[in-house]
């Protein structure tokens, strides 16, 4: 199975937030009610144990391995046939409105059948997800690594728009990949803690005082338990 994956190097972010305007732009997030796909964090100035720092935390949903997002939607479990966009081949599997894909690794939201319950806008300890109550019926959005612009080959919006080259996204799971190298070979490390580690598939590369800040935004505990 292939996993795509994001690499960011906080050595080129530059916090200008275009990635987050170009998400907006691209799947019309609505303005307001704290609502967006992803997000642009300044961290610091602080003195670390390597000295004073100061970075940014561009965050968006992880996809993560175990998703705790998926293991809390309470809608029904249906039958759905998955394509690989890339050999065609099907693979059917049970899922709930929430489900992780079984070709790419992304976690996805099947918003026909969203309850809108917020179950999942809770449960995620990175607080990716919101709940858009503009709608009529309010669904759960977030970041998906622009599935459809991707499967047509392009880029996602936030990669194409950095003006920095700051984002590299590309499949964990081929050697031959910029993220594989990056993650493999130069030590891209996710943003877990020991309490929590449920597998993220977000990287970020950096200097040694900016990555101790960063991983200061790490979750402490997986949120979703409170719901029991």
């Amino acid at each position: 199975m292939r996993q795509w994956a994001m690499v960011i190097d906080l050595n080129r972010c530059v916090g200008c937030h275009a990635c987050t305007i170009a998400c907006r732009a691209e799947w019309e997030v609505p303005v307001g009610n704290g609502y967006r796909r992803n997000w642009v964090k300044h961290l610091g100035p602080e003195e670390t144990p390597h000295g004073l720092a100061f970075t940014f935390y561009p965050g968006l949903c992880n996809h993560c391995d175990n998703p705790v997002c998926v293991e809390v939607c309470p809608a029904d479990e249906v039958e759905v046939v998955f394509k690989d966009p890339y050999s065609n081949k099907t693979k059917k599997m049970s899922v709930r409105a929430t489900y992780k894909h079984p070709f790419t690794g992304v976690v996805l939201i099947d918003k026909e059948r969203c309850l809108g319950c917020g179950n999942c806008v809770e449960a995620c300890p990175y607080h990716a997800r919101y709940l858009n109550e503009d709608l009529e019926e309010p669904k759960a959005d977030k970041c998906t690594f622009c599935f459809d612009r991707v499967i047509r080959g392009e880029e996602p919006a936030c990669v194409k728009t950095c003006i920095a080259d700051a984002r590299i996204f590309g499949d964990l799971s081929d050697p031959k990949s910029k993220v594989y190298e990056l993650v493999h070979k130069k030590g891209a490390k996710p943003l877990v803690s020991k309490e929590v580690n449920i597998g993220p598939n977000v990287y970020y590369i950096g200097k040694e005082k900016d990555l101790y800040l960063l991983m200061k935004q790490a979750p402490t505990k997986r949120t979703w338990e409170e719901l029991e």
